[in-house]
């Protein structure tokens, strides 16, 4: 009797708090900013037509490509463990890939602390997780993924792990 009654109260708790994460990830995706498709196109094309930037002796494009690569070699020297799979992704979940991505109206922004740049990320989370190595400016493409990264990393494990806004 015991473990039936353990095992239903299991599948109840398993129940309420999938409810919970699923009402929880509903709300944080509703709080995050997503440009439309005419906003992410502009920034895409201005950036296949720039030119390289440069780290070292290695050179990457100046695109999201360029960047998620060169932030991956900054975070494979530093220690930092994510993918080009979980970047990419959270990347276009935060902002479509516009480095110039801004929320202006969540809880943050509310606050006078608005989430900026590819990972959408605040200027104290920024200050307290910059990667030395790169730009110190939140709206910086490869500081921003970097930083981001090394956050991700603190909390979660690896930015790999990161679904929902973070």
């Amino acid at each position: 009797m015991r473990s039936t009654r353990t095992s239903t109260r299991t599948t109840r708790l398993r129940r309420i708090s999938f409810a919970g994460l699923a009402t929880t990830g509903a709300a944080a995706a509703a709080l995050t900013l997503v440009p439309t498709a005419a906003h992410a196109a502009e920034p895409a094309k201005a950036a296949a037509a720039a030119p390289q930037a440069q780290a070292g002796d290695k050179s990457y494009a100046n695109n999201l490509d360029g960047w998620i690569r060169q932030s991956l070699d900054i975070m494979k020297s530093k220690g930092i463990p994510g993918s080009y799979e979980g970047l990419h992704r959270n990347i276009m979940r935060e902002s479509a890939g516009n480095p110039n991505a801004q929320n202006g109206w969540d809880v943050n922004a509310q606050n006078g602390t608005p989430s900026k740049g590819l990972l959408q990320v605040i200027q104290p989370t920024f200050d307290a997780y910059h990667v030395a190595g790169t730009a110190n400016s939140l709206t910086d493409p490869v500081a921003n993924i970097t930083a981001a990264a090394n956050y991700a990393a603190d909390k979660y494990g690896s930015i790999d792990n990161v679904d929902s806004a973070y």
